[in-house]
């Protein structure tokens, strides 16, 4: 069930969403297409491979090593947001992330807070995972196979103090985006207002939907019917693939999916016969201008 403490300060925070377009506020944000698409692990699979389906298009994913593990959960999502953010705002590859811990943190949304299950600690081993995960992204038809490899970042030069997170470094802490990952960003880049994605960040398949739902309303000219089971091929990581895991799925991807519809009320969406429907929308931040 929805926390109602939690589903009330959603519903505070998007009337504050609604009140100001992302642009004027200084939220707008951006997210890669083809993380958008297909998702990330939402939690520790304890496996170094990854793989999720969208139609004739795969989102695959495969661990640094296996002691390194796959990025997942929200931490990974919210740092590829303020990457792509960053790359379409700069037009560059290399990127400052602040001088401080603290003050990066805080472009994500985060609290600082030590021990072994404090935001710092997912911070650094998130980024670790995330800057060390290969990434392919394959398209499959009956008459063509095309596919396209890259990683997040060429390198990364992360100078923060765990101990003391707002002490500033010797030097500031960068990183460069590889050369294909920065090009499906600023050539694809699907906007997201960075307001929504803060409140929503407790969960990570609510960010997955949320960016899902915005990029998708922005070209769709008809209603669209879509199956629970391709949805959990999309979604569903960590849901056995049968009609119990397929239940389980729906019942958490409702759940979420309330709390995305309350800071994106505008989106028109039904449920019939064992479908989610989609009916065209107003998207919640508007595709930019070519």
């Amino acid at each position: 069930m929805v926390n109602s403490k939690s589903f009330q300060l959603l519903i505070t925070e998007s009337l504050a969403i609604e009140a100001e377009q992302a642009k004027e506020a200084g939220a707008l944000g951006f997210m890669a297409r083809g993380l958008v698409q297909a998702t990330m692990p939402h939690r520790d699979t304890g496996q170094s491979h990854h793989v999720r389906r969208n139609g004739d298009y795969s989102l695959i994913m495969a661990a640094g090593s296996p002691d390194v593990g796959l990025p997942y959960g929200s931490v990974p999502r919210l740092m590829l947001a303020w990457l792509a953010t960053e790359a379409v705002r700069t037009k560059e590859r290399e990127l400052v992330l602040g001088d401080t811990m603290s003050m990066f943190m805080r472009e994500l949304g985060l609290v600082p807070t030590g021990g072994r299950w404090g935001t710092i600690t997912r911070l650094k081993d998130q980024s670790h995972r995330l800057f060390s995960a290969s990434i392919m992204c394959r398209y499959t038809s009956t008459n063509r196979d095309a596919s396209e490899q890259f990683f997040i970042a060429d390198s990364k030069d992360l100078w923060w103090h765990t101990k003391e997170p707002k002490q500033a470094g010797l030097f500031q802490s960068t990183v460069k985006l590889s050369e294909r990952f920065y090009n499906e960003i600023v050539q694809n880049p699907v906007p997201v207002d960075m307001r929504a994605l803060k409140s929503l960040k407790q969960s990570p398949m609510a960010l997955d939907i949320y960016c899902w739902l915005t990029y998708r309303m922005s070209y769709l000219k008809q209603t669209t019917a879509i199956t629970w089971p391709q949805l959990q091929a999309q979604f569903g990581a960590g849901y056995a693939d049968n009609e119990n895991g397929i239940k389980n799925f729906q019942r958490s991807f409702t759940q979420q999916l309330k709390k995305v519809l309350v800071v994106y009320p505008e989106a028109n969406i039904d449920t019939a016969r064992g479908r989610l429907i989609l009916k065209p929308s107003k998207p919640h931040v508007a595709k930019l201008k070519q």
